[in-house]
């Protein structure tokens, strides 16, 4: 069976924004109070509309698309448009418009981020958890893939459609050649990076052209170190880049550049180069997530890596807050219901379509946000199935990614300070000055609006 990559793919050829629509569909004014979760009435068909930011071959649009057209079936006049700009920040551009002026369509992709969570409690979503639990499946998901898209208050109002765990793939050959082990704590990194280096081969294989995976980096020790509490704090401007955590990160960052862990013009480099490199032998490390498992672990990689590719779970520190079962388990983008287009055809397809999702989007390989096990490829390698079952040892803190934590304007000043601070540009105390500058004007101000 030949897969997909997967819909977690971010895509690092920027597109324009599109025109903003004319029409969504449905009613345009914001409801007063929170809809009936089940309501009443005729299910009248018609075009309903998703708002998206989804690689356009993903497992989960042709799934979703799948079970439209077999909804439609019995549904004469049904049809649900997908509305898709893959490029995220063209995407953020044209959702947060289109809210602000009450046009959302009747399905919109969103993070749990301060925006949605404002939304939220304008009544203008669908409370998920709710909703679920109206379908009577609320107990199919896993708890980290639910976890993943709740507002800091617990609320629940996306689905999620996918689920992975990130792990870092190895080469056992280039390690043994270069006389490393896998790392038992964050701190063993540097040691490590220097002596692949030394051997002759990128340590780690970075798509530095998209800023999240950099930042990764950069969350890793505050949550080794202080768990979730931190960011959440962070984030508010009531935590500083200067404490504790914040100034662990930025050493453990420099100290990374300055030990040539990344590979070279690594911010120019987009995703498909980076796993690119990793595959061919020339990168001895790469931080990816389990959507990666048909591109890496399969027949169709090189008899070399195929004997060769290992994996490793985010490390710890010394007395730090977070197990080594915790770390990044994302359920990727959820899709929010839009409140004021909610009716009863918008309940009986989300109905449908979440009854059918789980067996359907297993049958592509990848893991999912149910419990249901994913089906194993004909040209799987033994660590294909490694991998799936680590993620059923997940524990009940996740690291969330800063980019779907800090305000936008804070968010793109580290994006680009942190570049910087690993190519030895700047150092750790400039970049503490500059990220503590743009939280204390950035940050209480979003958050309190």
């Amino acid at each position: 069976m030949k897969i997909r990559r997967s819909q977690f793919l971010s895509l690092a050829a920027a597109v324009a924004a599109t025109p903003l629509l004319a029409s969504c569909g449905g009613k345009s004014a914001s409801p007063s109070s929170a809809v009936s979760i089940d309501p009443e009435g005729e299910i009248k068909p018609r075009e309903i509309s998703w708002l998206l930011s989804r690689a356009s071959n993903g497992a989960v649009i042709n799934t979703m698309q799948a079970i439209a057209d077999e909804y439609a079936k019995n549904h004469d006049g049904f049809k649900l448009t997908l509305i898709a700009t893959p490029d995220r920040p063209s995407y953020i551009q044209k959702y947060e418009t289109l809210a602000a002026a009450n046009k959302l369509p009747e399905l919109f992709d969103t993070d749990a981020t301060p925006f949605a969570q404002k939304l939220a409690k304008q009544n203008k979503m669908v409370d998920v958890a709710a909703l679920l639990d109206n379908l009577g499946i609320s107990g199919q998901y896993r708890k980290s893939a639910l976890d993943y898209q709740r507002f800091d208050d617990g609320s629940l109002y996306m689905i999620p459609l996918e689920y992975g765990i990130e792990v870092f793939w190895y080469n056992k050959a280039l390690f043994k050649a270069a006389g490393v082990e896998v790392p038992t704590t964050l701190d063993d990194f540097t040691d490590l990076c220097k002596k692949l280096a030394a051997s002759g081969v990128t340590p780690i294989a970075l798509d530095g052209l998209d800023g999240w995976t950099l930042e990764r980096y950069v969350a890793y020790q505050p949550f080794r170190i202080a768990g979730e509490d931190y960011i959440k704090s962070l984030k508010k401007g009531e935590a500083k880049f200067s404490d504790e955590p914040g100034r662990a990160m930025a050493q453990w960052l420099h100290d990374l550049g300055e030990s040539g862990a990344f590979q070279s013009g690594f911010s120019s480099v987009g995703y498909t180069d980076a796993q690119n490199l990793f595959i061919s032998g020339k990168a001895a490390i790469y931080n990816m997530g389990t959507w990666e498992l048909p591109s890496l672990a399969t027949t169709d990689v090189s008899a070399d890596l195929q004997e060769n590719l290992g994996y490793f779970t985010l490390p710890t520190v010394d007395g730090g807050k977070t197990a080594a079962n915790e770390y990044v388990a994302p359920s990727g983008i959820g899709v929010a219901v839009n409140a004021s287009t909610y009716d009863p055809l918008v309940h009986d397809f989300l109905k449908f379509a979440l009854g059918k999702y789980p067996d359907m989007y297993a049958e592509t390989g990848l893991l999912g946000p149910t419990t249901i096990d994913p089906g194993i490829p004909d040209d799987a390698l033994p660590i294909y199935t490694e991998v799936i079952e680590e993620a059923a040892k997940v524990g009940e803190t996740a690291l969330m990614p800063w980019d779907t934590q800090l305000d936008p304007t804070t968010n793109t000043k580290l994006q680009q300070e942190q570049v910087l601070l690993v190519q030895g540009d700047i150092t750790v105390d400039e970049f503490i000055k500059t990220m503590d500058a743009a939280l204390a004007e950035n940050a209480s101000a979003y958050f309190n609006a």
